[in-house]
């Protein structure tokens, strides 16, 4: 009997360390696979603030929860059932939906660039002290738009990270990155649009210190958010393209990625000790050219073509003309 229950604890132990080494497992996979995304990670926090620009301060922290939500929702609810079934069973289509996502980046980034030197911008850019229910929902859907695109390129790169795990386990390491990613990206976020606001609540203070801190953060944040912008849309080029190249690549067209590898290779060991920055510098830089190019090819045709934005901001233009007449 005391041998039965003696053999019967010294399973449950091992069943215990067993499960525990698979948490550790689960553990260091979540966070290489978070790692090797990492750089997007970048992305996606630098593309969300200019999200809430011009919205008014009670409704910024309630317009970031709904986009987050909207994120987890695209990772738990829509990349990951399709990317396991895919990566299960055809996992050639993963590439070429990819690329479709890459284009869309390029598309949008190209387009914030041509709003900016066409003069032509939303109209809830243009009237942001007007912005209402409606404007507010359309801007949150955008922004899950564009994380849906960034969010499938982090977990895409989380599974290719822990392929050789087992189905459950991968399943259960993109799990884990989903929600630590989207945590992290969107508390960011959180602190940079609410930056203005600590500042101010600082200036308040008796200290003499925390009130030259608050008028800092004040006089700063401006500039940050104009610079978040720029960093955004060069991300969205950058991202859009490295997608792009590296999908050309995989699907037999190596000549644009081959090059950009070995310009980015010649670099790294050319200039010593900066060499992996400056390397990489050049791979991005060379991908946002890519993604400029394709979004403005992508751009032309929507302004171009009947049923692209050209012919309702022509319609917009025509239909204010006649009203002033």
């Amino acid at each position: 009997m005391s041998g039965g229950l003696f053999a019967l604890l010294d399973d449950v132990a091992a069943m215990a360390r067993l499960a525990a080494a698979s948490v550790d497992d689960v553990s260091a996979a979540a966070g290489r696979a978070s790692m090797k995304a990492a750089g997007v990670v970048v992305d996606d926090t630098a593309v969300t603030p200019q999200y809430v620009q011009g919205v008014a301060a009670k409704r910024e922290l309630p317009m970031i929860r709904r986009i987050a939500i909207g994120s987890i929702r695209n990772k738990l609810l829509i990349i990951l059932p399709v990317a396991m079934l895919l990566s299960q069973f055809l996992p050639g289509l993963l590439t070429p939906i990819l690329m479709l996502g890459g284009t869309f980046l390029c598309y949008e980034g190209a387009e914030k660039v041509w709003e900016r030197f066409s003069g032509h911008h939303p109209a809830e850019q243009q009237q942001a002290q007007e912005f209402d229910a409606e404007a507010e929902k359309a801007m949150v859907s955008g922004a899950i738009r564009t994380d849906l695109i960034l969010s499938a390129e982090i977990m895409v790169i989380s599974l290719n990270e822990v392929a050789d795990e087992s189905f459950v386990a991968r399943a259960v390491i993109l799990v884990v990155v989903a929600i630590l990613i989207t945590i992290a990206v969107y508390g960011v976020v959180a602190l940079i649009v609410k930056m203005d606001d600590a500042g101010l609540a600082l200036t308040q203070r008796s200290s003499a210190l925390a009130q030259k801190v608050g008028h800092g953060l004040v006089r700063a944040m401006p500039g940050l958010l104009a610079t978040i912008s720029v960093v955004g849309t060069v991300a969205m080029l950058w991202v859009g393209g490295h997608i792009l190249l590296v999908g050309a690549d995989d699907l037999g067209w190596h000549a644009p990625y081959e090059w950009v590898h070995h310009l980015e290779e010649d670099v790294h060991h050319a200039t010593g000790a900066l060499g992996a920055v400056l390397g990489w510098l050049v791979n991005t830089a060379l991908s946002a050219v890519a993604g400029i190019v394709v979004g403005a090819v992508v751009v032309a045709v929507m302004h171009v073509l009947p049923f692209g934005h050209g012919k309702a901001d022509a319609g917009a233009g025509a239909g204010s003309e006649k009203a002033g007449h």
